[in-house]
């Protein structure tokens, strides 16, 4: 039989580990559903484990944590699993309030899971593992199934990849009018004044039931732009993984979009909405209730 004070030190154990094993789960996957999930799995392992054969039961752990991660990373890219971040994280946009600075602050961590999407499975866990959780290459190789000499290259090349990607722009003041007189001209269907805060090749994708449709060319998506304003009732400003965007909701509460843009040379070069509702449906977002009337 299991001895049950065994059982609750090692759980106890595990316990003291969960925060950092669900902090790296999270930033190789970028989905805090699916951290939860594996750590859920870690630990299932864990109990079926013979304690007295583990000698470090934080780099065991970790070990684990890596190799479920590892197979959930190549599952999704062999079942061409969603494009860019398997989900949005969506933050209340404080504008000058002091809470802004937490905000800006964790879109960095946000800034830099966008980069690490771009990355082969193995890059991006070599990469994470490594540079933002000082794992040994050795210990990474094993999980990998490679040497460290080779696991070192594979980190290294994540490393100039992720370095050679811009990071988004701090949100300010300054990005803040641009999109103010961007919704100001949709909803008023100016389309001079569009053309003006459009950049000329600003790319629009609107991610609906059917697929992504993407318009190109600031003529094109001023053209349509005034559907982005028609049938809000309320909106909040937010952070789409750290972007500045706005979700919207019609009359009856239910989400309409959430839409983020990006901001660059005081113009709009790219415009990003989600419009499908069960999409829409799955995320957390704010209270519509404590939201803005749109006028």
């Amino acid at each position: 039989m299991t001895d049950p004070n065994r059982t609750d030190l090692l759980a106890e154990a595990f316990e003291a580990q969960r925060d950092r094993l669900s902090a790296v789960a999270y930033r190789v996957l970028g989905s805090h559903a699916d951290a939860e999930d594996v750590v859920q799995e870690a630990w299932m392992r864990l109990a079926r484990q013979d304690a007295t054969t583990i000698g470090n039961l934080a780099g065991w752990l970790t070990t684990v944590v890596g190799r479920i991660s590892l197979d959930v990373l190549r599952s999704r890219r062999e079942a061409s699993y969603g494009d860019g971040l398997s989900e949005l994280v969506i933050t209340i946009d404080h504008g000058a309030e002091p809470e802004e600075t937490v905000a800006l602050a964790d879109s960095v961590g946000l800034a830099l899971l966008v980069v690490l999407d771009s990355l082969g499975p193995g890059e991006r866990l070599a990469f994470v593992l490594h540079d933002l959780f000082g794992v040994p290459f050795a210990e990474i190789g094993q999980i990998l199934g490679k040497s460290a000499d080779a696991t070192k290259m594979i980190a290294s090349r994540a490393r100039r990849k992720v370095r050679g990607t811009e990071r988004p722009t701090t949100v300010g003041p300054e990005q803040r009018r641009v999109i103010r007189a961007f919704r100001a001209a949709a909803a008023g269907g100016d389309f001079e004044a569009l053309l003006r805060v459009l950049d000329p090749d600003v790319r629009l994708s609107v991610d609906t039931p059917g697929g992504t449709v993407v318009t190109l060319g600031a003529t094109a998506v001023a053209t349509g732009a005034k559907m982005l304003s028609g049938a809000v009732a309320r909106h909040r400003a937010v952070l789409v993984n750290g972007l500045p965007g706005y979700v919207s909701w019609r009359e009856d509460g239910t989400p309409l979009s959430i839409i983020s843009f990006t901001v660059a040379d005081d113009r709009i070069a790219a415009i990003a909405i989600v419009a499908d509702p069960a999409r829409l449906a799955s995320m957390r977002l704010p209270d519509p209730a404590c939201v803005i009337e749109q006028r």
